[in-house]
């Protein structure tokens, strides 16, 4: 019969290091702000994608003659397609936007610039020429 020794080793493994420092105190704040905030976004888009909904089951069964106090389709579908969006991407559908917009400054900021002042334009401030 074969015996089978076993060995306890208790070896503790390392902590990890606990940095107080400004950098990750940093970092860990941005991502837990990125984090709420994807998740605040997630809600308004779905609170946003219920209240389309709500507002196209009043509109569609709505009396002839109380029209105008309803909101358009258009505005019912932006509701419904921005709350859709928001409430399936959050954080990572308003980073991709807003790095677009991000490239497009940065392309922008790319070209010339000429700058002219007031005083170079000829007879812009003395008026019409007689």
């Amino acid at each position: 019969m074969a015996k089978i020794f076993e060995a306890a080793v208790l070896a503790q493994d390392p902590l990890p290091s606990a940095a107080w420092d400004l950098t990750s105190f940093l970092q860990n704040a941005k991502s837990a702000i990125q984090q709420w905030g994807g998740l605040l976004l997630m809600l308004f888009g779905a609170v946003g994608l219920v209240w389309g909904g709500v507002l196209l089951m009043r509109k569609l069964m709505a009396n002839p003659q109380s029209a105008g106090q309803q909101q358009s389709y258009f505005v019912i579908a932006l509701l419904i397609l921005v709350g859709g969006a928001l409430s399936t991407g959050g954080w990572s559908l308003i980073s991709t936007v807003g790095s677009g917009g991000q490239q497009t400054i940065t392309d922008l900021g790319g070209g010339t610039v000429i700058v002219r002042t007031v005083d170079q334009f000829s007879g812009f401030l003395s008026g019409p020429s007689k």
